[in-house]
């Protein structure tokens, strides 16, 4: 069964906290974001978010313990955006989007991204990069080990969409159109 739900998952930096933002306006849907969760047990614990993924793959119960904390959120709400990197896993009656970007694109906003920088901090556009890349395959892993999952099988999403060349607003009408869409099928 559908349910008022949007999933939001996608590349580093991809836009799916500035998209879930336009669209908790536009819809007036409330948000759970699995990141924010996430990067609040990384400062608790003194690391940095690349060292909290490696921390998390060998500690597979707090894993489970974030993605279970959307599912339960979604179980008990409607009219709700995810954003999580596995919410379309963890709330399969979920209209699920993939945001896709260019990696250094991706690099260029996260290393301008001063809301990042309590948990991410290099020096230069490269290390950013660089650890974009790593973070990205160390949650792949984790995720297929863990989950049995790839998150970056587009099977697994009803849209996906490429945010390299488009503005938020865009991208934004674009998961609108297709979610009603959705809706009436």
């Amino acid at each position: 069964m559908k349910k008022h739900i949007i999933t939001i998952a996608g590349d580093l930096a991809s836009g799916k906290s500035r998209v879930t933002d336009l669209l908790k306006k536009h819809l007036n849907y409330e948000i759970y974001r699995n990141g924010e969760y996430a990067r609040k047990l990384a400062k608790e614990r003194g690391l940095d978010i690349t060292s909290f993924n490696e921390y998390l793959a060998k500690h597979p119960e707090i894993d489970q313990e974030i993605e279970r904390s959307a599912a339960s959120y979604a179980e008990e709400h409607d009219n709700l955006l995810v954003d999580a990197r596995l919410g379309w896993y963890a709330i399969p009656e979920s209209f699920k989007i993939y945001l896709k970007v260019d990696i250094d694109v991706a690099a260029q906003r996260a290393f301008n991204d001063e809301n990042r920088k309590d948990t991410e901090k290099f020096e230069t556009l490269e290390e950013q990069k660089q650890d974009m890349i790593k973070r990205f395959n160390l949650e792949n892993e984790r995720f297929f080990n863990l989950y049995g999952v790839h998150k970056e099988d587009m099977s697994n999403y009803d849209l996906v969409v490429d945010t390299t060349n488009n503005s938020i607003e865009e991208i934004a009408k674009i998961i609108e159109e297709e979610y009603m869409k959705w809706l009436e099928n």
